[in-house]
């Protein structure tokens, strides 16, 4: 279904006025700045592998649960199974790398969450639950276009770390599959953010998940020092 010039013209101000930025400030953090100059520490690695597992499982039974909600509906169903479906592997790709730190299953079931991921994945569960259709896509579209540029980054640059190629496999994914969503993401809001009310929700959303994201890798650097 093709989109009219004006909602087109609103998706590309928020990627380029709000989420891009947010992209920048992301990748100028400490964390970031730290694994660029090669002395990012093992613990802050082991860090996110951890608080990323966490945040993968929540979504991952996420989905579950709307799945199964949206049961009498084949469409809907089909949107939620197809989710759940795409993230079925994520955690495992995170313990792989987490495995490949030192960490065992017990690293990972036992951790506490740290306070900037747990508010980063409570927006994602906030936005899965009770909020509009484009308010789901524009939290879809600010997260995959983060995870894909820091996965970007990732994978520039863990290797000089002597990480494993086979412990690469959630960036090396990350990098290429979240271009796709993304765009997916840009289209469906373009179709469903038609009224200023609408519109300003996206945006909201756009802004508040920009701040969660960088507060989960702020609270990562400082939680796993």
């Amino acid at each position: 279904m093709s989109t009219d010039a004006p909602a087109q013209r609103f998706v590309d101000e928020v990627i380029s006025d709000i989420i891009e930025p947010g992209v920048e400030r992301l990748l100028e953090s400490r964390y970031f700045a730290d694994l660029r100059a090669g002395t990012l520490t093992k613990r802050r690695m082991q860090g996110f592998a951890i608080q990323h597992y966490r945040h993968n499982m929540a979504i991952l039974k996420g989905f579950a649960l709307l799945a199964v909600q949206a049961a009498p509906r084949n469409d809907l169903f089909r949107v939620y199974a197809g989710g759940l479906n795409e993230e079925l592997t994520h955690p495992d790709m995170c313990k792989k790398f987490g495995f490949a730190l030192g960490l065992n299953d017990d690293d990972f079931e036992n951790a506490l969450p740290a306070y900037g991921c747990l508010a980063h994945t409570a927006a994602c569960l906030h936005d899965m639950y009770l909020a509009t259709p484009a308010q789901m896509r524009a939290n879809a579209l600010s997260n995959e276009t983060m995870v894909q540029r820091y996965s970007t980054e990732f994978d520039n640059h863990l290797r000089s770390y002597g990480i494993p190629e086979e412990a690469m496999e959630f960036f090396v994914v990350h990098k290429g599959a979240d271009i796709e969503h993304t765009e997916r993401a840009a289209n469906a809001i373009a179709q469903l953010a038609v009224t200023d009310e609408e519109q300003e929700r996206v945006r909201a959303v756009c802004r508040n998940m920009a701040r969660f994201k960088l507060g989960k890798f702020e609270s990562i650097y400082d939680e796993y020092a």
